[in-house]
């Protein structure tokens, strides 16, 4: 028997997500920059997980512009809290004032299932802000549309090492 869990927007928004497939440009977001760090320096940096088209320093900030998305996410992860010039930056997706997370509803959930497992699994696609297993099924929150998106298409329908049942 297969073990299959099944995804949905929550709140009507696939309707406005529907269009191009492309990878989008990420606008990621450096904080507590040494002073004696450089644009180059940054670049190089974030070049190791992806192609940068773009790196700003303004003051003790900066902003990287990646390719891909996927690139930028394993960036983050890898990057959070990295020493540079021994001072810890912080680094994440960076979020236009106007943005807000993506809900998801996911359904068929094994009751032996936890939050930790469930946000383990969405956190290969993205930046999970929430996630909670209710019963049988289960709202996860993602940073972004288009990360809850290629969680959708990755994981609908999917096994998860035999948690998620009928």
């Amino acid at each position: 028997k297969s073990h299959h869990f099944f995804l949905q927007y929550y709140g009507g928004r696939a309707a406005r997500l529907s269009g191009s497939e492309k990878r989008k440009m990420v606008k990621i977001f450096i904080g507590n920059l040494p002073r004696d760090a450089t644009t180059e320096e940054i670049q190089s940096l974030f070049s190791q997980y992806g192609t940068v088209s773009e790196c700003a320093i303004i003051k003790n900030y900066a902003f990287v512009h990646m390719d891909d998305r996927k690139c930028a996410t394993k960036a983050i992860r890898s990057l959070h809290l990295y020493k540079l010039h021994g001072v810890p930056i912080n680094v994440e997706a960076s979020r236009s004032k106007n943005q807000g997370t993506t809900k998801l509803h996911v359904a068929n959930i094994d009751k032996a299932c936890t939050n930790e497992e469930l946000r383990a699994l969405f956190e290969d696609y993205g930046t999970v802000t929430e996630c909670d297993v209710v019963k049988n099924y289960a709202f996860v929150h993602m940073a972004n549309s288009d990360e809850a998106m290629d969680a959708i298409k990755a994981l609908d329908n999917s096994d998860f090492m035999g948690k998620f049942g009928y």
